[in-house]
């Protein structure tokens, strides 16, 4: 929180100094400019120097005070109407300035009071322009953080989404296993404890190692395999490498729910397959269930929270990095993802 503070200070700061070098650039111009042995012009230009800070006091007025009150409010043409009418009444002040400054008779009175209204104007258009830029970046900033303030929003949601989802499966097979007095009730138990340690802990980070995601998985699919013993055929298989991968956590585990909720029942010899193909930069993942003739004409691709999730997931987080497909036929059904690593 501190380093934020520091950040936040240090951005209007390094503003204001920017602004104040410029605006020192620009008064000290003229002095630059003579030649060093023009001790008349140089005087001067020394005498008429405070009539020449008005036009710095109207850019920072313009730019630092009433743009951003104004064009905060949409007020944008009284902005503008507003800025018009300033410039006309520092042009009268810096020109009575210099008019009180130089001798009545002084030659150079008329060029300086018609340069008077050139300062004025090039400095009330800069503060116009700069108020309307920042303005616009500030208005673009705002927008891009509602946009993720929502896509925040949304993914947790859908990670909501599976929390429950996965909990009623994994519970049915903890009933399971307790009706039927296994010895393994109390394991299984501990099991999902891990489980859920998992989803409430590591499923909260923006992204987990791909070891972890893969550990998950294979501790939810040893689970399925001790509820449905030798009724189910499930096979995992993993190639390639784990190794620095990171990944979006909690998102293979919906392909595979969605293989045991569709894929077991009334179906004869059901069997679940999941393959993960792992490389240095991408991934395949491949889960495949049968099913019966029925269930397919019943069920549409799109069908269930968790494929609906996992698409609306693979949008928001890795858009133009993944490719999704799903297929179904010869009594099959199997969704196919690609993925890059980002």
């Amino acid at each position: 929180m501190i380093m934020m503070g520091k950040g936040k200070l240090a951005r209007p700061v390094f503003r204001y100094l920017f602004l104040l070098s410029f605006w020192g650039i620009w008064l000290a111009l003229p002095f630059i400019m003579i030649d060093e042995d023009d001790v008349k012009h140089r005087e001067l230009f020394i005498k008429i120097l405070p009539a020449s800070f008005t036009s710095v006091l109207l850019f920072f007025i313009l730019a630092e005070w009433l743009g951003p009150r104004m064009l905060r409010q949409q007020r944008i043409m009284s902005y503008l109407l507003t800025a018009l009418g300033l410039s006309v009444v520092f042009m009268g002040i810096q020109g009575g300035m210099k008019t009180w400054l130089l001798a009545p008779d002084h030659k150079g009175l008329a060029f300086h009071t018609f340069r008077s209204l050139v300062h004025v104007f090039l400095a009330a258009a800069l503060g116009m322009g700069y108020a309307l830029v920042r303005h616009a970046l500030g208005e673009e900033k705002s927008r891009q953080e509602e946009q993720q303030e929502r896509l925040k929003s949304e993914l947790a949601f859908l990670r909501s989404q599976i929390s429950p989802h996965f909990i009623f499966n994994v519970l049915n097979s903890i009933v399971y296993l307790i009706r039927t007095k296994s010895e393994q009730a109390e394991s299984v138990t501990l099991q999902l404890s891990a489980l859920m340690r998992y989803m409430l802990y590591e499923s909260g980070d923006a992204q987990v190692t791909l070891e972890k995601e893969v550990g998950y998985l294979k501790n939810y699919v040893e689970l399925q395999k001790v509820r449905f013993e030798e009724d189910v055929k499930i096979r995992l298989e993993i190639r390639g490498g784990i190794g620095a991968q990171v990944i979006e956590p909690m998102l293979l585990i919906p392909f595979v729910e969605n293989a045991f909720k569709h894929g077991v029942g009334l179906i004869e010899d059901p069997s679940i397959d999941i393959l993960l193909e792992v490389q240095p930069q991408s991934m395949k993942f491949i889960v495949r269930n049968k099913i019966t003739l029925e269930s397919g004409e019943n069920k549409d691709q799109n069908s269930g929270i968790g494929l609906q999730n996992i698409r609306r997931r693979l949008a928001l987080l890795y858009p133009g990095h993944h490719q999704f497909s799903i297929v179904e036929s010869g009594g099959f059904f199997e969704a196919n993802l690609f993925l890059q690593f980002t």
